[in-house]
């Protein structure tokens, strides 16, 4: 219910401006009540809410319980993330790889073979990277090559083949029976 003036204008009701004044923490008709009166308890009513208000910080059941559960989903997260890195870590090899076979085979086009029997192979092996040192065997007197790569430093443990026919191999990987005739590049998966 409202009150309106005479010239137009709203008044807020006495209901809304009791509750005001009680959000700004004085107490209505103090002087009139007494200091035990419901409507204002004895030290004003931001008094009573202090003394009802809960403790601020954590307690340990609640740190626990935080603790364990951001546990579990690093004993979940963390192995994913490696085996991630590791799988990133590949095409470094793999890239290296096929560019030397390509040039391999731009070398047997010009030379009529991929490097003279006993000796190097026709292209310089790339350089190791910081995941993989490559190699060159020539067979069938510089009529074939194979060239592999070697996991190194986080990558130790892989092994990776290519041939002249382009017969891609894996010979080592952690955890997967080998040899493979592909790149793996997850367990069982080329």
């Amino acid at each position: 219910m409202y009150f309106t003036s005479g010239n137009g204008g709203l008044l807020h009701t006495f209901e809304s401006a009791v509750n005001r004044i009680r959000r700004a923490g004085t107490c209505v008709g103090v002087a009139a009540r007494a200091p035990h009166d419901a409507q204002c308890p004895r030290g004003g009513p931001r008094a009573h809410r202090a003394h009802n208000a809960r403790p601020r910080g954590f307690t340990a059941l609640e740190l626990i319980t935080t603790v364990a559960i951001v546990a579990i989903l690093a004993s979940i997260a963390l192995p994913s993330y490696v085996d991630y890195l590791r799988r990133s870590r590949l095409t470094d090899g793999f890239q290296a790889m096929a560019q030397f076979r390509t040039r391999m085979e731009q070398a047997f086009q010009d030379n009529g073979n991929y490097g003279i029997a006993g000796g190097p192979c026709a292209v310089a092996v790339p350089a190791a990277s910081a995941y993989f040192s490559f190699g060159c065997t020539l067979g069938a007197g510089g009529a074939s090559f194979t060239m592999t790569a070697t996991g190194s430093g986080f990558m130790n443990g892989y092994a990776y083949a290519v041939d002249d026919a382009g017969n891609q191999n894996t010979t080592a990987f952690p955890g997967a029976v080998v040899p493979v005739a592909c790149w793996l590049t997850r367990r069982g998966e080329c």
